[in-house]
């Protein structure tokens, strides 16, 4: 049986999920921006309504991912989820630069699934500090303080994280594609991921990867 040319990568529920999640962010970051950066506060205004909506798009963060794995039409992301969350010695091998042209790797490389695990815990902690900054009353001033503190920080990092997972995805077209149109094309699969490759198909991934010699030959070293 011969592999078809394109695989599918992620279904509807999952892409509707990623990017309403994404538009979440980005309104996010830009509310948050406003608030606390001076320049961007004075060019915008209206602070308040600038709150509001940063306050009701945080509460709204978590809502597509746990709609999303909610019910039958969830079964695809839970499995993602599942497979986000676990690390084996494929991805251990991949992480070392001296063994990586070696490693084969499931549906996701171990870039993606650090990523994700970070974007996870920072929803989480995003939510809770953001409601000890709203609802202040609820706490003493030193536990307003240090939730300022991590807020902010961690604020940061998923600037950071974001701006990262969007650069790597521009530079592969063809795993963006597999977020836009839910689809990969089998030669993408076979050459980047093979033990997802075999297992989506029943077919031995046995095309020998290109060597590398840096990031711009081999953009499997970078791909997010």
């Amino acid at each position: 049986m011969n592999a078809p040319a394109e695989l599918d990568r992620f279904d509807r529920v999952e892409r509707l999920a990623h990017w309403t999640t994404a538009a979440l962010f980005g309104v996010l970051m830009f509310t948050g921006a406003a608030l606390y950066a001076g320049p961007i506060s004075t060019l915008v205004g209206q602070r308040y309504l600038v709150e509001t909506i940063h306050l009701c798009a945080g509460l709204a963060l978590p809502v597509p991912l746990l709609v999303g794995l909610s019910g039958r039409w969830g079964r695809r992301l839970r499995g993602d989820l599942h497979r986000l969350g676990r690390f084996d010695d494929e991805d251990r091998r991949w992480l070392r630069r001296s063994t990586r042209d070696q490693a084969r790797l499931g549906k996701f490389n171990p870039g993606q699934k650090l990523n994700a695990a970070f974007l996870g815990s920072a929803i989480v902690v995003m939510l809770g500090t953001g409601i000890l900054l709203k609802w202040y009353s609820l706490v003493n001033l030193d536990i307003r303080t240090g939730a300022t503190f991590v807020h902010d920080w961690v604020a940061l990092g998923i600037f950071f994280s974001v701006a990262g997972h969007i650069f790597l995805a521009m530079r592969d077209p063809i795993a963006l594609g597999g977020m836009l149109r839910g689809s990969v094309t089998a030669r993408w699969a076979r050459t980047e991921r093979p033990r997802w490759f075999e297992a989506e198909t029943g077919e031995a991934a046995t095309q020998p990867r290109p060597p590398a010699t840096s990031s711009a030959s081999n953009p499997s070293l970078s791909r997010f």
